[in-house]
């Protein structure tokens, strides 16, 4: 099978250029590489890869960019995998990614074990995230081998590429596109399965440059929950849940935030989000007004 890696980034030169590098340590070497961006200033390439790369520039946000680089993928190869720019795989990540799908006909996305996230704490190093890896090598998770989900963790997702058809990421979910890949993946299961294999691993960095403004965030934090579930591609039971444990903790935390986390900017977004869905406004959009 053909397989290709989609890194989409924005203003992290090194990072990419870092996470190239490692790609090439891989078991199984992907057929290509593709780095989307806004532009060329964005992206800083090492001196030679083992792999074909190449890269793709359109419209700035993930949902854009992920569509840049995957429309002209999809006849191209059978499997598509999305790594963050900030996500460090196991060496033997696409390797196992491969063999999950020639093995399972069914599988429409699989997605690895976060097994560090960087995301929930003040961010992780590479350091960090090789010392997890080690650690985690060749130990038997605990619980089930594979665990179905209502969608994948973006940071890393790979499709089989003849299940897409004509699906695209909303472009209306903007810039950092909150909940882009769970509205993708989870119109993906009507196709078929959506996957987490755990033996296949990998940690996210969690790296906070490159993100949107606490209020824009704390908007699309209320305002993409409500519009997928009108959308009818997220299910109410999985999006309304996530929208108040993020609001819950907005509010409890704002009086004494961490340092690495605007919570009153995001509280702001979330109340203005609750404000304009109280006048019948549900415009995911409206952070490009903020």
């Amino acid at each position: 099978m053909r397989l290709a890696v989609i890194i989409p980034t924005l203003g992290r030169r090194g990072q990419v250029a870092r996470l190239l590098r490692y790609l090439g340590d891989q078991t199984r070497l992907p057929d290509e590489v593709i780095v989307s961006a806004p532009d060329a200033t964005h992206v800083e390439l090492p001196e030679d890869c083992p792999f074909p790369l190449s890269l793709v520039f359109g419209p700035m946000g993930s949902s854009a960019q992920r569509n840049t680089a995957l429309v002209p993928s999809l006849a191209r190869f059978d499997i598509i995998t999305f790594f963050d720019d900030d996500f460090v795989p196991s060496t033997e990540y696409l390797e196992q990614v491969e063999k999950a799908f020639v093995e399972n006909d069914g599988w429409a996305v699989v997605m690895g074990t976060v097994v560090r996230d960087g995301a929930t704490n003040a961010g992780l190093t590479w350091e960090d995230a090789e010392a997890a890896l080690r650690e985690t090598r060749g130990k038997k998770h605990d619980g089930p081998p594979v665990v179905d989900h209502v969608g994948a963790y973006g940071c890393n997702m790979s499709f089989r590429s003849s299940f897409v058809g004509d699906l695209r990421f909303d472009e209306r979910l903007v810039l950092y596109g909150w909940q882009e890949d769970i509205d993708f993946t989870s119109q993906m299961r009507s196709k078929g399965r959506v996957v987490c294999v755990t033996a296949i691993t990998g940690v996210h960095l969690g790296i906070k440059t490159g993100r949107v403004s606490g209020k824009r965030f704390g908007y699309s934090q209320v305002a993409n929950a409500i519009y997928l579930i009108r959308k009818g591609s997220v299910p109410a039971s999985f999006a309304l849940p996530l929208m108040f444990r993020n609001i819950a903790a907005n509010l409890a935390k704002s009086l004494r935030p961490e340092p690495y986390i605007d919570r009153r900017g995001r509280l702001r977004g979330n109340m203005l989000a609750i404000l304009h869905i109280a006048m019948g406004r549900i415009e995911p959009e409206y952070i490009l007004k903020i």
